[in-house]
């Protein structure tokens, strides 16, 4: 959600139950700038807000020139102070998937230890392998997570240049009320991996510069999004059921369009066995 437009965007999305206070947008608004102009970010979306038990994670995402691959993700507690969340490997999102259960303490300091054991009877105690991770690195694990998975944008939103640089379409007006209602028409907001899986009969729509990522269609299981018109059938909203708490709104006929991820951080595991 583009901190540019972050005070009538949060009202597009109010209707899942999940808000901030004046004082939260207030102090957003004043410090997402003052971000932006820190690290020199071309643009600065509000990304979220994870949900601990003493406190809270507020996300907020800098992209650069590459709007896809220029990113930098950071958390604040109180919406002012900012820190930057650490590089996602491979490595690191094993250790989270190990050691970490249950919902988020809300202090980054904060380790999860858990015991694994490579044998059995006697040979358990001398195979024991300690896995320590801090909530910072479940964090960034998380929020990648979220991002690889929910992240939405319509499509024709965003080209991709001859460099292969993703950036914004500047001559995007938006889709039509009747293409809003069709799951296609919105894409994922990452690198492509399912690939084209149009039929030749669509294949005369299809266009490399706006058709590089996947379409929302393609996931699986099937069932997994909630499509919804609201406020008076003005704003189509998207809700993942694989990840509760992402929420996406679209204006149609308007470019304004954004997602924000409100929730406990939590992955909807058992999907598949409720559609």
């Amino acid at each position: 959600m583009d901190s540019c437009s972050l005070y009538y965007s949060l009202d597009l999305v109010a209707s899942s139950g999940h808000v901030l206070t004046v004082e939260q947008r207030i102090a957003l608004q004043t410090s997402l700038l003052i971000l932006k102009k820190k690290y020199k970010f071309q643009r600065v979306m509000l990304w979220g807000k994870i949900l601990g038990i003493q406190e809270n994670y507020f996300i907020a995402q800098g992209r650069g020139e590459s709007e896809i691959k220029d990113r930098k993700y950071l958390y604040s507690l109180d919406c002012m102070e900012w820190f930057l969340l650490p590089m996602v490997t491979e490595s690191m999102i094993e250790e989270v998937s190990k050691a970490v259960r249950g919902h988020f303490i809300g202090e980054p300091s904060f380790v999860y230890e858990q015991i694994h054991s490579h044998g059995g009877g006697e040979e358990a105690a001398e195979g024991e392998e300690v896995i320590r991770v801090n909530e910072e690195k479940r964090l960034a694990v998380t929020v990648h997570l979220i991002d690889e998975d929910v992240s939405v944008v319509p499509r024709g939103a965003f080209i991709r240049n001859p460099l292969g640089h993703v950036q914004m379409n500047r001559s995007f007006e938006g889709l039509s009320e009747s293409e809003a209602r069709r799951l296609e028409n919105y894409l994922h907001f990452r690198e492509w991996k399912t690939g084209n899986k149009k039929s030749i009969t669509d294949m005369w729509e299809w266009s490399p510069a706006i058709d590089f990522l996947d379409a929302l269609s393609d996931d699986i299981p099937k069932g997994s999004w909630s499509l919804q018109f609201e406020c008076a059938s003005r704003v189509c909203v998207l809700r993942s059921l694989l990840w509760p708490g992402l929420t996406f709104y679209h204006v149609p006929m308007t470019p304004q369009h954004g997602y924000i991820y409100i929730g406990f951080g939590m992955k909807n595991i058992d999907l598949p066995f409720k559609l």
